[in-house]
């Protein structure tokens, strides 16, 4: 691409001198942006992943601010025109190597132009024909995008209201229950009333007519009062039928159910055994044979204290 000369074309340029990456580096990045329109160049610059792209981004701002500033253009109306990065000095390090060699390494500069010009009418004009028969897409409105959607899903929704709605006219079933609401609202105060006089009229009808069985309700409460209060002598019965019984509330066992019962290991225990004394109770039986029936086994050291008793 020839040089592009700014006596003659309006545009303007901005410099970066030294800057501490190698021209094969930059230029591989100044390559995408080349005969591009200032606002493609700089979506390009963003998702570069090069890290020449932040430095040449700065220099392509600079220059677009130069045009705008210096020149007067319209930065809409801008492309970059010419962008090339030549060699810089090479700084020079020394790296210590094997056998007291040495190794240099090059840390290169370059220097980074880049130029933006305005487009020619002919360019300008065709682009304002391409943009202008290009295909908008037209966002419907959103109450039609609603009611589309609630008839795809299958709801309820009249036609008139839906063909309403999509061509943009209003709505009139939200002004019909603003109104409805509105006239609910001042007659709520007068139903409310009504109602609450019908309650009280009746109040006195229902008090009386269930009296009788607000009676029988404090007697069973009064009954299950006292009942709670004698509960510490008299024992609950069992879950495991009449010949179980729960522990009393201190965990002593009830009159007549003296055999423990652990529901962990399913285990029962009869006076004088080995671990009665120190085995926890859930249950109580009246007899052996009631915890056998309810699933109990005996525990294995059980025969041997039968014999050491006998």
């Amino acid at each position: 691409m020839s040089a592009v000369d700014l006596n003659e074309v309006a545009g303007a340029r901005a410099t970066h001198r030294f800057a501490r990456l190698s021209a094969s580096k930059a230029r591989a990045v100044l390559n995408l942006i080349r005969d591009e329109d200032i606002d493609r160049a700089a979506e390009i610059l963003q998702f570069c992943d090069r890290g020449a792209a932040e430095v040449i981004s700065k220099v392509l701002n600079s220059a677009v601010a130069n045009a705008e500033n210096n020149e007067g253009l319209d930065t809409d109306e801008l492309f970059v025109a010419e962008c090339y990065a030549d060699e810089g000095p090479t700084l020079k390090r020394w790296r210590p190597r094997a056998r007291g060699r040495a190794t240099r390494i090059n840390k290169r500069t370059c220097h980074i132009t880049v130029v933006v010009a305005r487009m020619s009418d002919e360019e300008l004009a065709i682009r304002e024909l391409s943009e202008s028969t290009a295909p908008t897409r037209t966002t419907p409105d959103r109450r039609a995008r609603v009611a589309a959607s609630r008839k795809a899903a299958g709801e309820d929704v009249e036609e008139e209201i839906l063909e309403a709605e999509i061509e943009g006219e209003p709505d009139t079933t939200e002004e019909d229950s603003a109104s409805e609401s509105a006239e609910s609202a001042s007659s709520g105060g007068e139903d409310t009333a009504t109602e609450s006089t019908v309650s009280a009229s009746s109040g006195g009808d229902n008090t009386a007519g269930s009296g009788g069985d607000d009676t029988a309700e404090a007697n069973s409460a009064s009954e299950s009062a006292e009942s709670a209060e004698s509960g510490g002598d008299e024992a609950a019965p069992g879950p495991y039928g009449a010949h179980s019984a729960l522990p009393l509330e201190d965990g002593s066992a009830p009159e007549g159910f003296d055999i423990k019962g652990n529901a962990d290991s399913m285990k029962y225990h009869v006076p004088g055994s080995r671990y009665y004394k120190v085995t926890k109770a859930e249950v109580y039986f009246d007899s052996e044979q009631a915890a056998v029936e309810a699933g109990f086994t005996a525990p294995g050291g059980a025969k041997g204290d039968e014999n050491e008793e006998a």
